[in-house]
């Protein structure tokens, strides 16, 4: 199989889909690669390493949307790369359908096969595609969170762990899975005080024995998140439903129980974002205030650490990278329900019910459309 690897053009994205390590191993498998003039360059991998890794170096992206049989990407394809994608291509990388109905539109309108990262499971029920780059902004959220507090950034002046004698902030944490967990483990690991809350109850028992009495663990509902919302200087919305858009939990009203300069970073921004007041920011010029409140809401968050999440991301895709090289996209998809999980767009037909029933589409099973 021929496979493209085009630069990422999102603002602020320097990732790119794929090691020369990953090239070297599909190439070995006896497939083509092509990679993108400089395309990893920003993060020091140069168009030497992925020559001698066996990849082809091609100028620009148009001759490799044009003549790659697949492309593997980072990020959601932007409207000049959906322009170029053909019916029968495929198209391996993260999408984030449901809150983006032009994207969805133009893979529809493009006859692709678009296999979504964040939708392919494994055999725990788990996401193993997202997992990496959750582990990334959970741990990069409270970072984030900890520099929009200082007075300078618009915050209300307080340092997350505090010092002897003064208190250190308080963080709530929305959410218990990858990226809560992460968060939250950052935020104890500089002193903060922590309250994580979740729906489910095995988890919240998973996460008290893993941290004892240096968290609180609380079951989630409106009232939970409401009570705690004035006492709190740093909220972190980690919540997910895989392939659908997020709950919105925070609402406008509710930032009034807030105090001024506190801050809000919406790690599920991607799936429109899990507060009534996000919206999607970039690297460039990452918060804005509403109503005395200071939201960080950078869609690409992992983009910040583009080195360290290029290898935890490849080291997660190249697996079904391989397979989908080897067997080609359908017998691989048919092969691999986990795999299949990740098919939202064939032959333009929805085949991810959530994203069907987010943006209004006819929903047909991947297995039927693929039949």
């Amino acid at each position: 199989m021929l496979i493209g690897v085009p630069k990422e053009i999102k603002n602020h994205e320097y990732r790119i889909g794929l090691t020369p390590a990953g090239a070297r191993e599909l190439v070995t498998q006896g497939h083509q690669v092509m990679v993108q003039k400089d395309g990893g360059k920003a993060i020091g991998l140069t168009d030497d390493q992925y020559a001698r890794a066996g990849a082809e170096i091609v100028a620009g992206a148009e001759e490799i949307f044009r003549r790659a049989e697949m492309i593997i990407k980072v990020k959601e394809p932007q409207p000049v790369e959906c322009a170029m994608l053909r019916p029968g291509q495929v198209l391996y990388t993260y999408l984030h359908l449901a809150p983006d109905p032009e994207q969805t539109r133009a893979l529809v309108a493009s006859g692709v096969t678009a296999i979504a990262y964040e939708t392919v499971t494994d055999h725990r029920g788990g996401l193993p595609l997202l997992a990496p780059m959750s582990e990334v902004a959970g741990r990069m959220s409270i970072q984030a969170g900890a520099h929009a507090l200082e007075k300078a950034q618009g915050g209300s002046g307080i340092l997350l762990g505090g010092v002897p004698g003064v208190k250190p902030a308080e963080v709530l944490v929305i959410g218990g899975g990858v990226v809560g967990l992460n968060a939250a483990r950052m935020a104890m690991g500089l002193g903060a005080h922590v309250t994580l809350l979740d729906r489910s109850i095995d988890r919240l028992k998973y996460i008290d024995e893993l941290y004892g009495d240096r968290l609180t663990t609380i079951y989630s509902t409106h009232d939970a998140i409401e009570e705690r919302l004035p006492y709190t200087d740093l909220v972190i919305g980690a919540v997910l439903i895989p392939g659908a858009a997020a709950p919105k939990l925070v609402s406008r009203a509710q930032l009034k129980l807030m105090r001024a300069g506190s801050v809000l970073v919406d790690v599920a921004i991607d799936q429109g974002g899990c507060f009534e007041t996000s919206h999607p920011t970039t690297h460039q010029d990452p918060t804005y205030e509403v109503d005395g409140i200071i939201h960080y809401c950078v869609a690409n968050m992992p983009g910040g650490v583009a080195r360290t999440s290029t290898f935890a991301l490849t080291n997660a895709t190249l697996p079904f990278a391989v397979q989908l090289a080897n067997k080609g996209a359908r017998r691989a998809l048919l092969d691999d329900p986990h795999l299949l999980n990740g098919l939202n767009v064939f032959a333009g037909k929805i085949t991810y019910r959530a994203v069907a029933e987010d943006l209004g589409y006819p929903y047909v099973p991947a297995a039927q459309a693929l039949g």
